[in-house]
C-alpha cells in the first residue's frame, strides 16, 4: 500500500513575479514618481474622459493630442512647414555639435580649423555643408510657414499671441543665421558682418551702443568672433528652444494645427 500524501505546492514563479509587481506598484515610492494615468500605473477605466487623463498626465503621451482633426492629417501643398522647420533645427543642432569638436573661435585658429575640417576630418566637409544648407533651408521654411499662416488668416483670434511668438522665432532664426556667418573668419564673412553692423550703428538712439556691444570694439576683431560664437552656439539656441516650446504649447491650446476651429 502506497502513500499519496497530498502536500501543498508553493507559489509558481509567475505568481511570485505578479505579487512582487503588485507590491511594487502599490508602494509609496512608485505612486510618488508616477502620477495617476501614467503608462506605468493603473487606475482608470476605459472611457473617453479617462483616456484624456492618461494623455494629460503622461509626458510621453502629451506630445500628441487626445484627438486629431481630419484636416490636420491630410497631406497638403504646405508640406508641414512648421514641422520641417523644427526638423531642420534638430539637424542643425546635431551637425553643429559635431563641428564644435573641431573649431576654436580665435583669430589665429578659426580659418585653419575650417580648412582642416574640409581636408583632414572624416565627413568634415559633408557635415559642414549639411549645417550650411540646413541653415539656409530653415530660414526659407520658417519664412514660408509665416507666409502660409498669414495668407490663410491663421493669425486671427484666438491665435494672435502665437503669431507674435512666430514673428519672434523668425527673428531669432535670422539672427542665428547671421551670427554663424562670421565663424569661418574669411573675407566674405568679415565684410558681410562689417556691412551688417554698420547698418545697426545707424539705428536711432542706441545704434552706436548696440554696434559696440556686438563687436566688442570699434572694429571687427577676435573679441567679435568670440562674442558671435557664444551668441550662435549658446544664447540664441537656448532662447529659441524656449519660444518653440511656448509656440508648440499654444498650437495645442489654440485648437491644434490651423484650420476651422
Amino acid at each position: 500500500m502506497t502513500s499519496t500524501g497530498a502536500g501543498r505546492s508553493g507559489p509558481t514563479m509567475g505568481q511570485r513575479v505578479a505579487a512582487f509587481n503588485d507590491k511594487l506598484k502599490g508602494s509609496q515610492a512608485w505612486n510618488s514618481i508616477f502620477r495617476p494615468g501614467s503608462v506605468f500605473r493603473k487606475g482608470y477605466t476605459d472611457s473617453p474622459r479617462n483616456r484624456s487623463y492618461v494623455i494629460m498626465n503622461s509626458v510621453l503621451y502629451h506630445l500628441h493630442p487626445v484627438k486629431v482633426k481630419r484636416h490636420a492629417v491630410k497631406v497638403s501643398y504646405t508640406l508641414c512647414l512648421g514641422g520641417l522647420s523644427f526638423f531642420l533645427f534638430i539637424l542643425l543642432t546635431v551637425t553643429g555639435i559635431f563641428l564644435m569638436f573641431f573649431y576654436r573661435p580665435t583669430e589665429a585658429a578659426a580659418w585653419n580649423d575650417i580648412k582642416t575640417l574640409h581636408t583632414a576630418v572624416v565627413f568634415g566637409l559633408f557635415v559642414r555643408n549639411m549645417h550650411r544648407w540646413s541653415a539656409h533651408l530653415m530660414v526659407l521654411s520658417v519664412f514660408l510657414h509665416m507666409a502660409r499662416v498669414f495668407y490663410h488668416g491663421a493669425y486671427k483670434a484666438p491665435r494672435e499671441f502665437n503669431w507674435v511668438i512666430g514673428v519672434i522665432l523668425l527673428t531669432l532664426t535670422l539672427l542665428l543665421s547671421f551670427t554663424g556667418y562670421l565663424l569661418p573668419w574669411d573675407q566674405l564673412a568679415l565684410w558681410a558682418v562689417t556691412v551688417g553692423t554698420n547698418m545697426m550703428g545707424y539705428a536711432p538712439v542706441f545704434g552706436g551702443q548696440v554696434r559696440f556691444v556686438l563687436l566688442g570694439a570699434k572694429e571687427i576683431s577676435g573679441d567679435t568672433l568670440l562674442r558671435w560664437y557664444v551668441l550662435h552656439v549658446l544664447m540664441f539656441p537656448f532662447v529659441i528652444v524656449i519660444f518653440m516650446a511656448i509656440h508648440f504649447w499654444r498650437v495645442r491650446k489654440d485648437g491644434g494645427i490651423s484650420g476651422p476651429l
